[in-house]
């Protein structure tokens, strides 16, 4: 299994051949941007490793205690964290639920401390606007996340097939 550092390495190098592709591919700079940007984020802080104490994790900074509970709950390499698809879509879950008690709770101070009038039907109402206006832009950042995810678990397996192989031929 490559260590963080080469997972890093692995995105970075790996990042201008997807802005490439994205680009020639999408023909756009602003569906480029968002696929090239989500698999560098993915790559280095919202990747597979997320269920050990990896640089991934600690890229978070203090925020890192929302991850807890993930790392308590998931076996590393577990399908669930590993596994194509579902790691990321878990993540990304995962991560909604905290930003929506985030914004819960900002709702709360702002109406309940400071006074300013929140219209919570006003928000909902603007973010399925934005969502539905910029829904090429969110799939290329879904996309993003897996790839970069995959490329994490691409390197995973293929160091672990290496060592397995080396080990059997005994070199």
């Amino acid at each position: 299994m490559p260590s963080g550092r080469t997972h890093d390495q692995i995105t970075l190098g790996m990042l201008p051949g997807i802005a490439i592709v994205a680009l020639v591919l999408s023909r756009s700079a602003s569906l480029t941007l968002s696929l090239s940007g989500a698999f560098l984020f993915s790559g280095l802080m919202f990747g597979p490793d997320l269920d050990i104490y990896s640089i991934q994790y600690k890229r978070w900074g203090w925020l890192r205690v929302i991850w807890l509970p993930y790392r308590k709950v998931l076996h590393h390499r577990s399908w669930l964290s590993h596994g194509p698809i579902i790691g990321t879509i878990l993540r990304l879950v995962y991560l909604g639920v905290w930003l929506g008690l985030g914004a819960m709770l900002a709702g709360l101070l702002l109406s309940q401390v400071w006074g300013v009038p929140v219209n919570r039907q006003q928000l909902l109402q603007q973010a399925k606007l934005y969502s539905q206006q910029y829904l090429p832009e969110g799939l290329a950042i879904l996309l993003g996340l897996e790839i970069g995810a995959m490329s994490h678990s691409f390197s995973d397996g293929l160091g672990s097939l290496c060592k397995s192989t080396l080990k059997r031929l005994k070199l």
